[in-house]
């Protein structure tokens, strides 16, 4: 039997005005589905990717964006890699969930599950931080780069982080990371070089792109790993291979989540694994502002401003 929820629904590409909430019909849920309600909804840019059409929607427009959230079936679920998160109900495929554990909240869920679990595989699979490592990690204060510092720093490794004004420095100093470099007013290459005298980092991971973009392979050490998982200045456009030889022999990847958590153990080892790491304290998930899910189109527009730190939740 089909219902009416509320959800924010995208017609078209373009900037955030294109975010409209309607009252949408909800069927009954399919075979190996489950409905859900949910608390909160987690903010991400790759909702900006679809909403511009960098990434395409599975199913072309109208969609509903989103991919992240936490809510209440029977029991207690999250989720990291569905779209159609921005609904106050919806229906989603068991294969997608997991089960919130005790001692952590819906809203804490929702704020960690699709950041957490990209922390979790670019420190411990695409790269395998540990004693010893030096990294550098921009955007340090976004909601992915303040798991990772702290992760990565409870993993042993020198933490080296980018941020854009004095708060957000301090943000992420208080989250795991030993420098962060003002990139509005300082070289970031020359002081990743300053810092490691000379040396430069293991791995660079790099959630920017064309603005960081030869910068991150000038912070490598010889051999070094260049991780590029995402793209919120633009995309980098083609370029030589060649460069990644005359800069010491480097190595490039553009993972992303969806491919590590591709079948349902590698989606529980994922999940658990962020899990254990939040229940041992070891990692604090900072849910820095919230926003009606009605104003999707203005968490969007401040996300793109860069006013935003930490995780933002939309709230159906």
């Amino acid at each position: 039997m089909s219902v009416v929820t509320t959800a924010i629904v995208q017609r078209s590409l373009g900037g955030p005005e294109v975010l409209k909430i309607e009252e949408v019909p909800l069927p009954a849920p399919g075979e190996g589905e489950v409905q859900i309600r949910q608390a909160a909804i987690g903010l991400n840019f790759i909702d900006v990717y679809f909403r511009t059409g960098l990434y395409k929607a599975a199913n072309g427009l109208p969609f509903v964006p989103g991919k992240e959230g936490a809510g209440t079936v029977t029991a207690v679920d999250a989720y990291a890699s569905a779209d159609g998160a921005y609904a106050v109900e919806r229906n989603i495929a068991t294969r997608h969930l997991v089960k919130v554990p005790d001692g952590i909240t819906l809203e804490t869920a929702a704020a960690m599950m699709l950041k957490g679990m990209t922390a979790e595989y670019l420190l411990n699979r695409t790269y395998k931080v540990g004693l010893g490592t030096t990294l550098l990690f921009h955007a340090a204060a976004g909601g992915v780069g303040l798991i990772a510092g702290q992760w990565a720093k409870a993993l042993g490794a020198t933490v080296i982080g980018t941020a854009g004004s004095p708060e957000k420095i301090a943000l992420a100093l208080a989250h795991g990371y030993d420098h962060v470099i003002d990139y509005r007013n300082e070289d970031f290459v020359a002081r990743v070089k300053d810092i490691t005298g000379g040396a430069g980092v293991d791995v660079v991971y790099d959630s920017v792109g064309k603005d960081t973009f030869p910068g991150s392979l000038d912070c490598l050490k010889p051999r070094g790993l260049w991780v590029s998982f995402g793209n919120s200045s633009g995309p980098v456009e083609a370029f030589n291979m060649g460069i990644l030889s005359q800069k010491g022999s480097l190595y490039a990847t553009r993972p992303t989540l969806f491919t590590y958590i591709s079948t349902p153990q590698e989606l529980k080892d994922c999940a658990g694994a962020l899990f254990a790491v939040v229940l041992s304290n070891k990692v604090r998930i900072n849910i820095a502002q919230t926003y009606p899910l009605a104003e999707a189109a203005q968490a969007h527009a401040d996300l793109e401003l860069r006013k935003t730190r930490g995780t933002t939740l939309l709230i159906p």
